[in-house]
């Protein structure tokens, strides 16, 4: 028996590379699974091959970035499974371009998907787990997001794509503080995986290629979606509001904004004296990772 076994899910964008991982290994962990991708054909390859192997999963096509459209997601689920306990957002775009050439579309397009669809689907199961709470219900739910490295360092000719995963990493924060009361915990993914999307970058696809050896594939999505399995197991309802960085088999925790100890006066500071101050709060500060790309 899996450690999922009982458990039913919402994958957005698993019609392939992460999302298809997480939707497989989930399954085979005995997590019933809605596959929801706008790709029908390629979603329902991976539905195949998990009902193939035995396991339990459907086709969703809804549009995450629409909100009344992603109710039919849960409605589906609710309707095939007769429950929800996990989302999993994985959904994810890319409109590459350096800030001062980034157009308002390209803006706009990787909004809609990666950080108005990390709020869709997610909105309505909190509706639906927030219910089930009120009405006495023991409620033990995982919502689970998907940022990068990206939006926590930035990214040099990714100002949309960075500033759209910095807004998922602050959401769940967020989500974590305010959903716990329900039974619902929030944790955010930042992945090292090979995918579609890390591919289409020709040193990437270099880096990141299947090892032809047959030894530890380092880069297989796979690495990434058995720590999420694990998260949205029964076991891992003690970890929320936590940003988890998995590359290979290396899992880490991600530091976020600190407060330093500061420089206080206990008065006024004249514009001018603000030069001393900063350079005594530069000289004790730990840097930053730097941006990708630097």
């Amino acid at each position: 028996m899996g450690i999922l076994e009982g458990r039913v899910a919402i994958i957005t964008g698993a019609g392939g590379g992460l999302g298809a991982a997480h939707a497989r290994v989930m399954a085979g962990e005995g997590c019933a699974v809605v596959v929801n991708d706008i790709n029908e054909p390629a979603a329902q390859a991976v539905v195949d091959e998990i009902v193939g192997s035995g396991g339990r999963a459907v086709v969703n096509t809804s549009d995450i970035t629409s909100y009344d459209d992603s109710l039919n997601a849960v409605k589906q689920t609710l309707e095939e499974f007769g429950d929800l306990h996990i989302v999993v957002n994985n959904a994810g775009n890319n409109r590459d371009r350096m800030f001062a050439s980034m157009t308002e579309d390209d803006w706009d397009a990787v909004m809609a998907v990666h950080l108005k669809g990390h709020f869709c689907i997610s909105s309505h199961a909190v509706h639906y787990w927030r219910g089930q709470s009120k009405q006495g219900v023991a409620v033990d739910a995982r919502i689970i997001n998907t940022t990068s490295n990206a939006g926590l360092q930035g990214s040099i000719g990714q100002s949309n794509y960075a500033a759209a995963k910095a807004g998922i990493a602050a959401l769940t924060l967020n989500q974590a503080a305010e959903l716990g009361r329900y039974g619902i915990t929030a944790n955010s993914i930042c992945p090292v995986a090979r995918t579609g999307m890390t591919t289409a970058v020709p040193e990437m696809a270099e880096r990141m290629k299947r090892p032809e050896d047959g030894s530890f594939d380092h880069f297989a999505p796979e690495n990434v979606s058995s720590v999420i399995a694990w998260l949205v197991s029964a076991a891992g309802g003690k970890v929320t509001g936590r940003i988890i960085e998995a590359e290979g088999g290396r899992i880490c925790i991600c530091d976020g904004w600190r407060t330093t100890e500061g420089v206080d006066r206990g008065d006024h500071w004249a514009p001018a004296e603000i030069g001393g101050a900063m350079e005594e709060l530069l000289a004790k500060e730990v840097p930053a990772q730097k941006v990708w790309g630097t």
